[in-house]
C-alpha cells in the first residue's frame, strides 16, 4: 500500500522506489503481488509510468485512508495528555510559505513532540495534497478551493494586500520602509521579477494588470518566492509581493515597499483541512494553536496590509 501511495505521488517507478528505500524490481514485484491478491489490474503498464486502472484509483483511495489511519493511531498510542507526539505535513503556497514557517516553528516550541513538515506547493498540488489526504493542514486561497466530492474545513487567516518591492534610492536607517502608494499601470511599466504563469499568485497579478491596462512581459520568471527578493536586491528589477513575503524581508533596509493600488487587490488566506477526516493529536494541537490569540497577533504583524 505505501508502495502503491508513492508511485502515485512520484509518478515515476524510479523515484518512487527511491523514495520507500527499496529497488525498483522490488517496487515492481510488490505492485504485481498487490494485483495478484485482489485480482485485478492497478498499474497501467508501459515503457514508464502511465497510470493508474480505475480498479486502482479505488485500491489508491483505500490505501491513503489506511496509511492515515495507522499514522493517527500511531500518534494516540505514542502521545500522551497535554504532550502530542507525531508528524504533521503542512503545506503552502509560495508566498504564504513564511507564514506557514512561522507556525511551523511556534508549534514546535509549544509542542516539541510534534514534528512539522512544511512544503512549499502550487495551488493545484495543495488540492491535491488535500484531497489524497497527503497533506494534513494546508495554508492557502480560501476561495479556489473547491474540490469536487471533497468537503473542506476552513480556518481564515488574512486577507493579503500587494506590494511593490523595489530597491530604496537611499537606504532607511533600520528596516524596509513602506512608502507611497503606487498604481498597477505604474508598476506594470517597471522591469518585473515574477512567478512563473502556473502559480495561482501569477494569476492574481496578472489581471490586476489587465484591469489597468497593462500587458505584461517580466523581466524574470521564477518558481522560488526567494529569487524575487534576492532578484530585487541584487538588480535592478521590482517583484510584486503579498504582505507576508514582504514581512520576510523587512530587515532589508535597501528595500522599500510600495502599496499598490488601482485596483486595490485583496486575497484571503486560510488553513484548510478535509471535513469528517479523524485528525491525529499533531493536527488537533495544530487546529488549537492557530485559534490563539498568540497566533493571530503575529498573523497581524507579519501579513495583510503592514500597518493599517
Amino acid at each position: 500500500m505505501r508502495y502503491l501511495v508513492a508511485l502515485s505521488e512520484h509518478k515515476h517507478f524510479g523515484r518512487a522506489a527511491q523514495a520507500c528505500h527499496i529497488t525498483q524490481p522490488a517496487l515492481s514485484n510488490a505492485l504485481r503481488s498487490l494485483e495478484s491478491e485482489f485480482g485485478v489490474v492497478i498499474v497501467k503498464r508501459g515503457r514508464a509510468y502511465v497510470g493508474l486502472t480505475h480498479e486502482g484509483e479505488r485500491v489508491l483511495a483505500t490505501a491513503q485512508r489506511m496509511l492515515r489511519d495507522n499514522e493517527v493511531l500511531q500518534q494516540e498510542l505514542r502521545s500522551e495528555e497535554g504532550h502530542p507526539r507525531g508528524r504533521l505535513r503542512m503545506a503552502a503556497v509560495p508566498t504564504a510559505i513564511p507564514m506557514l514557517s512561522r507556525f511551523a516553528a511556534m508549534l514546535h516550541e509549544l509542542h516539541p513532540g510534534i514534528v512539522p513538515a512544511v512544503l512549499s506547493m502550487s495551488s493545484q498540488d495543495l488540492e491535491t495534497g488535500l484531497e489524497s489526504l497527503s497533506v494534513d493542514l494546508a495554508l492557502g486561497y480560501t476561495e479556489r478551493m473547491h474540490l469536487p466530492g471533497i468537503k473542506l474545513t476552513a480556518w481564515p487567516q488574512s486577507v493579503e494586500h500587494y506590494f511593490l518591492l523595489r530597491r530604496a534610492a537611499k537606504p532607511s536607517a533600520d528596516r524596509l520602509r513602506i512608502g507611497r502608494p503606487m498604481s498597477w499601470a505604474e508598476a506594470g511599466k517597471l522591469p518585473l521579477c515574477l512567478l512563473t504563469p502556473d502559480m495561482h499568485n501569477r494569476s492574481i497579478i496578472d489581471q490586476a494588470l489587465r484591469d489597468a491596462g497593462i500587458a505584461l512581459e517580466p523581466a524574470i520568471e521564477t518558481n522560488s518566492v526567494l529569487t524575487l527578493a534576492l532578484a530585487v536586491l541584487a538588480g535592478t528589477v521590482s517583484s510584486v509581493l503579498p504582505g507576508s513575503m514582504v514581512a520576510a524581508v523587512r530587515s532589508y533596509r535597501e528595500l522599500e515597499a510600495l502599496p499598490l493600488v488601482g485596483p486595490e487587490v485583496k486575497t484571503p488566506l486560510g488553513f484548510m483541512t478535509q471535513t469528517g477526516v479523524r485528525p491525529s493529536r499533531a493536527l488537533d494541537a495544530a487546529l488549537v494553536f492557530l485559534q490563539t490569540p498568540a497566533w493571530r497577533e503575529q498573523v497581524r504583524l507579519h501579513s495583510g496590509a503592514l500597518g493599517e
